[in-house]
């Protein structure tokens, strides 16, 4: 938990929200309507570490600040569904589930129809309790011995496949690049989303992720406006907490470009706002979420009310 030190600065930090979400009404009435519903992600409550049983708390903390939505992983959703225990949770909150996580097997086509077969297992799951979105994360590899180019007809084909299963199922699908992954740079991201079939295929983007790669993230979501349905917000600085990552508003990303140029181009698409965890963590999770809503707030977003 922190201590004395990190709750006066989160005080402080979260009254300077506050006074950013303190809008005078002129200025409140020249913003523009904003029109998506901000959702989060259970990640930072369950990174570290990464159990079925952190969602308990998750849920509870999203739903007390009146989130519109929520996303966990995928095999937590189908975990908790096979032991009867995720429509309990779900009914005991207001908060709906709307998307699954999964990594999917990209690189390695004999691997695929049984990767395959799990996430469809995964996807009805999702399906059964609500949720309408599953974000494809390509398969970890090696990146000082992997060349983009050699796999990238594999990466195109096995997206098209999974998309399909996952359209088939009555959900949403998108590509969701990652450091580490068979996907990660601009430039992979661009070769890959511009030969996949966009009819299944979404653009499902981590814009921190896009900008702790160096890639202008404001300006990749612009690209890919028109097919671009859903993301993970997230702030990046370089510090030494949360994997370089920060609480929205603290860091590198244009948010407000990136807010404004979905708003215009998909305005029911799903944002959902995140932070990766990490030990010795400078707040809480439930902290990190507010100072986020309070800066989402400052931009003319509305959150449920209890």
């Amino acid at each position: 938990m922190p201590g004395t030190i990190t709750r006066r600065i989160f005080a402080q930090r979260l009254l300077a929200g506050v006074a950013a979400g303190a809008i005078p009404d002129w200025q409140a009435a020249a913003q523009p309507s904003r029109r998506l519903r901000i959702g989060c992600t259970a990640l930072i409550w369950g990174a570290v570490p990464r159990t079925p049983e952190n969602l308990t708390a998750a849920v509870r903390d999203m739903d007390s600040l009146g989130f519109h939505g929520f996303e966990t992983f995928a095999s937590i959703v189908s975990d908790w569904d096979a032991k009867g225990t995720l429509a309990p949770l779900l009914a005991a909150h207001r908060i709906p589930l709307i998307s699954g996580y999964a990594t999917v097997q990209l690189t390695d086509s004999a691997a695929r129809k049984d990767n395959l077969a799990q996430v469809i297992q995964w996807g009805r799951a999702l399906k059964k309790h609500g949720g309408r979105f599953m974000v494809l994360a390509p398969n970890g590899v090696k990146r000082d011995a992997y060349t983009f180019a050699d796999h990238r007809a594999t990466i195109v084909a096995g997206l098209n496949e999974f998309a399909k299963a996952m359209n088939d199922l009555g959900l949403g699908a998108g590509l969701h690049q990652h450091t580490g992954t068979a996907v990660e740079s601009r430039d992979e991201t661009y070769a890959v989303m511009e030969a996949v079939d966009t009819r299944y295929v979404k653009f499902a983007p981590d814009v921190g992720q896009l900008q702790k790669g160096g890639a202008d993230a404001a300006k990749v979501v612009k690209d890919f406006a028109s097919i671009t349905v859903h993301m993970h917000l997230k702030d990046f600085k370089g510090w030494e907490h949360f994997a370089g990552y920060c609480p929205l508003g603290e860091g590198k990303v244009d948010l407000k470009a990136i807010l404004d140029t979905v708003e215009a181009s998909n305005p029911t698409a799903n944002i959902m706002h995140e932070l990766d965890g990490s030990a010795n963590a400078p707040y809480t999770p439930l902290q990190t979420a507010e100072i986020g809503k309070k800066y989402l707030q400052g931009l003319g977003y509305s959150f449920r009310t209890t």
